[in-house]
C-alpha cells in the first residue's frame, strides 16, 4: 500500500467492508449515516483496525471520495 490513498466510500449498506482494494484505492461500503461526521468516524476506526496503525481522512471529509494518510 502506498500512501496517501484514496477512498471512495458507499454509505448506508448493510454493514461496514471493503469492496475493492487496489495500491492506490479502496472502495469502501459504511453502515453509518454521513450525517454528524458519523461516516467518518466509522471510517477511521474501520480502516485503523484493518492497517493496524492510525488512519486519518486528510482531505473530503464532506465527500465521498477521500484521501486517507497515516497518523
Amino acid at each position: 500500500m502506498n500512501f496517501p490513498l484514496k477512498l471512495k466510500v458507499k454509505t448506508k449498506q448493510k454493514e461496514t467492508k471493503i469492496i475493492s482494494q487496489t495500491n492506490e484505492e479502496i472502495v469502501l461500503a459504511v453502515k453509518s449515516l454521513p450525517i454528524e461526521n458519523k461516516a467518518n468516524l466509522e471510517i477511521t476506526k474501520f480502516l485503523s483496525k484493518h492497517f493496524k496503525f492510525k488512519i486519518k481522512i486528510t482531505h473530503g471529509l464532506k465527500s465521498k471520495n477521500k484521501v486517507i494518510n497515516k497518523v
